[in-house]
């Protein structure tokens, strides 16, 4: 089972200078998460300062699409 936590962590590790929601985008995208899952993972591993709370409902719809979205390959 794929753990958003677990990439999380890696890629947080690996770009130190990057924001939780960058870390965040990064570790789920393309892996098609339930919404359910994405936000759940959202509220824990996301800081609070990195986001606007009016916003979190459009951001938690992004976070979903970009989730499912299949990577485009380039020849």
């Amino acid at each position: 089972m794929k753990s958003i936590e677990r990439r999380f962590n890696r890629i947080s590790k690996k770009y130190t200078g990057w924001s939780s929601y960058l870390c965040f985008v990064e570790a789920i995208t393309g892996q098609y998460f339930r919404r359910r899952t994405i936000q759940y993972w959202f509220n824990k591993l996301v800081d609070k300062d990195d986001y606007s709370k009016g916003d979190k409902q459009q951001i938690i719809n992004f976070l979903e699409h970009l989730s499912n979205e299949r990577e485009e390959s380039t020849k």
